[in-house]
């Protein structure tokens, strides 16, 4: 009776494996007042400090916009390459969620939360596939404008002259784990 009661609970390492996919990512977001004040390049250095302490980072999606100090972040990171989509006879880079969720990084980098993805995408918006990301346990970093939070879009629209159609769930729907403003500190 005591044979068949070890033969059915489960090892140590598969409760291990168990607990592991059950837990949430954490989510951190680098906030700016607009774009170009360094969001992305901070979630870079912040990322190559996590990999300096021996953490899994790879890069699931970063738009340097050409500023080549942001793209020499990039250097020594992992790069998971883009899906190719053909919308309109035109190829658009999108970031491919499924080999983020084959490779199972500790963290993954994904650039501009608000991001409209191409249609035939598994989720119409960015911040759907980070949510995918963060129910599979992985850690995600991302970024992002206000005038991107839905529910400051109004208040944006009457202080600046342009009006914003990419839109975000307020980060608090959203649930980030942690928060970094950016205030430009890249090299001039």
């Amino acid at each position: 009776m005591a044979a068949a009661n070890e033969e059915a609970r489960p090892s140590p390492d598969a409760l291990l494996k168990a607990a592991q996919r059950e837990t949430r990512g954490k989510f951190k977001i680098f906030f700016g007042a607009a774009p170009g004040v360094g969001k992305t390049y901070e979630m870079l250095t912040a990322a190559r400090r996590r990999k300096a302490e021996g953490i899994d980072v790879v890069v699931g999606v970063v738009e340097t916009h050409g500023r080549p100090e942001t793209e020499a972040q990039l250097a020594g990171l992992e790069i998971i390459p883009r899906r190719q989509v053909d919308y309109k006879g035109r190829v658009l880079q999108e970031m491919d969620l499924d080999a983020i969720l084959a490779r199972r990084p500790a963290l993954v980098l994904v650039d501009e939360l608000a991001h409209t993805n191409a249609p035939g995408s598994r989720h119409p918006k960015r911040h759907a596939d980070v949510e995918e990301l963060l129910a599979e346990g992985i850690d995600v970093y991302s970024t992002m404008n206000v005038q991107h939070v839905e529910s400051l879009n109004d208040v944006v629209a009457r202080i600046t002259p342009s009006a914003y159609a990419r839109r975000c769930p307020t980060p608090s729907s959203i649930r980030p784990t942690r928060w970094s403003s950016s205030i430009s500190r890249r090299p001039t």
